[in-house]
């Protein structure tokens, strides 16, 4: 029934402009008749309007996987480097809440391991809006960053290493077969403010799943029932995607090509110094623009990729 209502919403959404571009061929054959500048001149500016909304479901047909309406969950871990690299995946953290906040998502971060002297050490954020996963599904990969760093006393310049992981959030958790024995779940006390906000009890979640060795812990909530849900939730949406990754590791093996997505194989690098360069490896997009970037102006990187992977699927 979802799947249908979606369809028709999308079906709904092209007709309607199939009726205006109608009304505005009947308008401008009167306009024409009569001679009715004024007229005209709003059938040009409704024929600009359809002309833009057009292009933006032409663009949104490239979203057609079975996961891309859904809300994503976004992962970030640092990578080697101590705090330079923990401090690296808060601007990214920063970044990606900023490109959601533009298009008027909602963000939840559902568990957080701050850094030990600045950032964090990995962060798991749950992202909900039209299309969440189909658009930040083309930031999967490791992602370099280049600058001076803020953390050296002589201010050298460092390089920087953080992974990105994007998953849809799971639909329905029975598509996903756990069995109990496969888990073994740890509760401890959540980690946050002191004082008065201290948690006098074990609310957080640590649940390991023993055959694949997936960790995801979840401490956000009050309660430990929440904590519990949301973290079989990304569970299941890391199985899911592990599962993805098998399907896709034998497609490109048929293909005779696959390559391994390792932190060596970095899709988009960040360079601040000598000279300010955002460039993604996949598709060459780029631009000088850096603080742009870093404040969440990702839509022609994801655009490009997205129009790269139509390219590579034909």
């Amino acid at each position: 029934m979802r799947e249908m209502t979606d369809l028709r919403e999308m079906v709904d959404q092209w007709r309607g402009l199939q009726r205006q571009v109608d009304d505005d061929l009947g308008l401008l054959e009167l306009a024409m008749l009569e001679g009715d500048t004024t007229l005209a001149g709003q059938i040009e500016h409704s024929a600009q309007h359809l002309a833009r909304r057009v292009g933006e479901l032409e663009f949104q047909l490239m979203l057609s996987g079975p996961h891309d309406r859904r809300p994503a969950i976004l992962a970030i871990h640092a990578g080697a480097g101590g705090t330079e690299a923990q401090d690296w995946a808060q601007m990214l953290l920063r970044m990606y809440l900023r490109w959601a906040e533009r298009h008027g998502y909602t963000c939840e971060i559902l568990d957080e391991t701050p850094g030990e002297e600045a950032g964090i050490k990995s962060v798991t954020v749950e992202v909900r809006g039209p299309y969440a996963y189909g658009y930040l599904k083309a930031e999967k990969g490791v992602h370099r960053l280049v600058r001076l760093s803020p953390f050296d006393a002589a201010h050298r310049r460092h390089t920087s290493f953080a992974l990105v992981e994007v998953m849809p959030e799971p639909e329905e958790a029975a598509k996903i077969e756990i069995k109990p024995d496969d888990l073994k779940i740890d509760v401890f006390r959540s980690s946050g403010a002191g004082g008065q906000n201290v948690q006098k009890t074990s609310t957080a979640v640590r649940i390991t799943h023993l055959p694949t060795g997936i960790v995801v812990t979840c401490q956000n909530e009050r309660s430990q029932l929440q904590n519990k849900e949301t973290a079989m939730t990304i569970l299941v949406a890391r199985l899911a995607e592990l599962e993805e990754q098998k399907r896709e590791a034998e497609r490109a093996a048929l293909k005779g090509q696959h390559v391994e997505a390792g932190w060596g194989n970095q899709i988009r690098s960040y360079v601040l110094h000598p000279y300010n360069l955002v460039k993604d490896h996949r598709t060459d997009c780029e631009t000088s623009n850096s603080s742009a970037v870093l404040d969440g102006e990702l839509d022609p990187f994801i655009e490009s990729y997205l129009k790269w992977k139509v390219g590579e699927a034909a």
